[in-house]
This record gives C-alpha cells, sequence and structure tokens, in this order.
C-alpha cells in the first residue's frame, strides 16, 4: 500500500515546495517596492506565499521555477512568511524596512572582530549589541549579536547600525566581497559585452575583448600542450605555459547573481585599490559597466549606488580632535616648495569622476585616515551612513565638502563659485594663500 502511494506521488511529479536561500529567519524584505520570492517546485505545481494580509498565488514552470511578488510592504511588527504547496515552509521573526548590499574588496570584507580591536569606536558599538532591528546576510540571515558582529563586515555594520538608528525602522545588510579583487570580476562578461562605452574602449586600444582574449589564449594553450608532450617525449624541459587573460564576471556569480533578484533599497561599494584587472578599461569606465549591469539584473531601476572614495585617506580634517569620525585625520601640513608633478591626482580624480554615473554618489574618505586597509572602519561606515541619509532618504545633511561649480573673469580678478557649501564658504589654516 506505502509502495503504491509513494509511486503515484512519483507519477503526480509534485515536489517539496523549497524557497531560495535568500529567504530564511530573521530576514528583512524591503519596503516600499514589490518583493519578489521564488524557489522550486514539482513542475505545475500550485504554491502560495503568505505574509501580513497578503497572499500571492502561482505555479511553478516546466522547470520546476516559481516566482511571486508581495506587494509593498510597510514597517511593523515581526510576521510570519509561509511557502505552500505539497508541503508548508514557514520563517518566523520577518521585518519589513531597508536592504542594503556591500560589496567591494578587502576594505569591505574585513571583519568587524579584528578591526575593533584598533577601533575604540566601533568595539564600543560591538559593545551595545545585540541590535533587534538590525539584520545580517552572510550566507544566511542572523540576528545582530556581538557574536554575528563580530564576523560580518566591519563598514557595513558601521555603515548599517547608525542607518537604523537615524530612520527608526528594521536594516538588512547583505555582503558579499573578497580581498583583492578588481572590479572586472564583479561583473558578469554579458555585462561588459553589452556595455557601449567597455566595448569602444575595446576598439581604441586595439586588443581583443575578454572573450575573444579568451579565445586566443585556449588556441595558445592547445599549442603549449602539444609542444609539452613532444619536449617530455624528448627529454626535454617543457616551454612556459601561455598566461591566461584576467578572470571576468567569476565573483559576480558567485557573490552578487545569487542574491538577485532580493529586492534592495542600494549598494555600498568599496573596492579600487586592485583596479579593474582588463587593462584596456579604466575605474571610472568599468564601473559604468558594472552599476548599469547590476540596476539591470535587479529590475529595480536606477537605484543608489554609494562608493568609497580611493585612494584611502591622505587629507587633513576641520577638527580631527573634536570628531570621532575624523579622528584619524592627517595633521594640516604646508604644501611643498616644488610644484606637483603632472599626473598627481589622477588617480583620485578618476574615482571622483565615478559620481558623474546617474544617481551615483561618492563616500568622502580623504579626512577619514590612510592606508591600504584604514583602522578607522566606524568612521568610514557613519560617513557612508550621512551619505546615505541625504542622498538617498532626502534628509537635510550635506554629503560633500565645497565642490567646484563654475568661474567667471572679472577684469583681473576671477570669481569661483562652489556647490555643497552648507551654510557657506569658512576657511581654516586659510591665512595665506597657497598654490
Amino acid at each position: 500500500m506505502w509502495a503504491f502511494l509513494l509511486a503515484a506521488a512519483a507519477g503526480s511529479g509534485l515536489a517539496d515546495v523549497q524557497v531560495d536561500k535568500m529567504f530564511s529567519d530573521h530576514m528583512v524584505l524591503q519596503r516600499g517596492v514589490a518583493v519578489p520570492i521564488w524557489g522550486t517546485a514539482g513542475p505545475g505545481e500550485k504554491v502560495t506565499v503568505a505574509f501580513g494580509d497578503q497572499k500571492k498565488q502561482t505555479e511553478a514552470d516546466q522547470a520546476g521555477k516559481w516566482l511571486v511578488r508581495l506587494d509593498p510592504l510597510k514597517v511593523g511588527e515581526p510576521g510570519v512568511l509561509t511557502v505552500t504547496g505539497g508541503n508548508t515552509v514557514t520563517f518566523s521573526d520577518v521585518l519589513a524596512g531597508e536592504v542594503w548590499v556591500g560589496s567591494g574588496q578587502s576594505n569591505m570584507a574585513g571583519a568587524t572582530g579584528g578591526y575593533a580591536k584598533r577601533d575604540e569606536v566601533l568595539a564600543e558599538m560591538v559593545k551595545a549589541a545585540p541590535y533587534p532591528r538590525l539584520r545580517l546576510y552572510r550566507g544566511e540571515w542572523k540576528e545582530s549579536t556581538a557574536e554575528a558582529i563580530s564576523g560580518f563586515s566591519a563598514i557595513l555594520f558601521a555603515f548599517g547600525q547608525p542607518l537604523q538608528k537615524e530612520l527608526d525602522v528594521p536594516v538588512g545588510l547583505i555582503v558579499g566581497a573578497v580581498g583583492g579583487t578588481p572590479s572586472g570580476r564583479w561583473l558578469s562578461p554579458e555585462m561588459l559585452a553589452a556595455d557601449p562605452a567597455c566595448q569602444a574602449a575595446f576598439k581604441k586600444s586595439g586588443a581583443g575583448s575578454p572573450a575573444e582574449e579568451q579565445q586566443k589564449y585556449q588556441q595558445a594553450l592547445a599549442e603549449w600542450e602539444k609542444a609539452a608532450k613532444v619536449a617530455k617525449e624528448q627529454g626535454k624541459k617543457a616551454p612556459r605555459r601561455p598566461r591566461g587573460p584576467a578572470a571576468v564576471g567569476d565573483l559576480y556569480a558567485a557573490h552578487i547573481q545569487p542574491v538577485v533578484p532580493y529586492a534592495i533599497r542600494g549598494v555600498l561599494w568599496d573596492q579600487g585599490e586592485s583596479g579593474t584587472a582588463v587593462p584596456q578599461i579604466d575605474q571610472f569606465t568599468m564601473m559604468g559597466a558594472l552599476i548599469r549591469g547590476w540596476r539591470k539584473a535587479w529590475g529595480q531601476g536606477d537605484f543608489p549606488f554609494l562608493y568609497v572614495q580611493k585612494p584611502s585617506g591622505g587629507g587633513c580634517a576641520w577638527d580631527p580632535q573634536g570628531d570621532p569620525v575624523t579622528r584619524l585625520a592627517e595633521p594640516f601640513a604646508q604644501q611643498p616648495a616644488a610644484a606637483n608633478k603632472p599626473d598627481d591626482g589622477l588617480y583620485r580624480e578618476l574615482h571622483i569622476r565615478i559620481m558623474q554615473h546617474p544617481h551615483t554618489a561618492m563616500v568622502t574618505a580623504s579626512d577619514l585616515g590612510s592606508g591600504v586597509h584604514p583602522i578607522n572602519k566606524s568612521g568610514y561606515g557613519n560617513r557612508g551612513c550621512r551619505v546615505a541619509l541625504g542622498f538617498v532618504y532626502g534628509r537635510d545633511v550635506e554629503i560633500y565638502g565645497p565642490a567646484y561649480d563654475s568661474h567667471q573673469v572679472e577684469g583681473k580678478a576671477i570669481r569661483v563659485r562652489f556647490k555643497h557649501v552648507g551654510q557657506g564658504l569658512a576657511l581654516r589654516h586659510g591665512e595665506k594663500l597657497q598654490g
């Protein structure tokens, strides 16, 4: 009898409903937008998703995949999300709020526990845990206990904790970052191939695209294998193995693609020290392709993309002694007597230009402390939060220092206009004109 029932169940094509690993207890769902929920089931199986007063139904396609979209959510008490088909999957302690993705290289990947040993402000933030309405995702959703925070991205935690406090809504943080990685590995080959600016750069350089270079490498590798075989047969040393082109897209596939299309508010990006790994394309152009590609993949329009300025630090602050955010800024110093070299500042300027991409903002870092791995992660995260509050959430806070806007020649004088002046221009250490 049991064998008959099992055979009948197998023959019906039903399979347990499974929900993607992005969903679990303690998760935060993005408020104010349609929220995709997806997974797998038997082909044609009816699947019902319920959360709060909403109930959405769909059928799994022939590949067993299904997806529903909840209507925009409002912040409320923790709820239960259920997914029902032939079986029922239940997730508890689910919140609606703000969801941010953090990505990049080591300055995003670095864990709070390590940095807190040299960042007293960050250490105090960890001590104050848990934060009931701050949730962390790194492979699974977790409540923000001191233990979970210690193993989580330091800068993303230092960004999200004050953001949650200021907005007074739940905040979910998702991290996908790997140390020492170039930006070219964080967008798919299709994104690179579809980007006009990148293709124009390949054409201008006379070099092939990564796909073409990969094809050339495969041909060279085949020839090398033949030569190596002959050398071995003759008792000779094999020629040097050809070096393959830089990888494109592997980290996007491993760390970002699995998150898509989980509904988010925006991205905080910290990368640049390792460049692009594609010699023909500079960081400004590659980041444009990445930003456009990610936005298209998510299908949420031009969501905010915040990025941390490079190089890290190097500048002074208005009052480093009175502000824990800028306490590690460089001391003010007179300019050197000799003129700057023509290419001084080009690397910094290249990263500043990334702001020109639509709905993209820079987290100014020149006054936050120097180093390849700056220890002031609390300051970097706090500055990122400030930029988000002003750029994304419409708070009346200035997010940049004075920036050149225009100039006009008036006889023997030049009138220079600035934007982002806050309450007005002010000078410090400006008793004597330099330059």
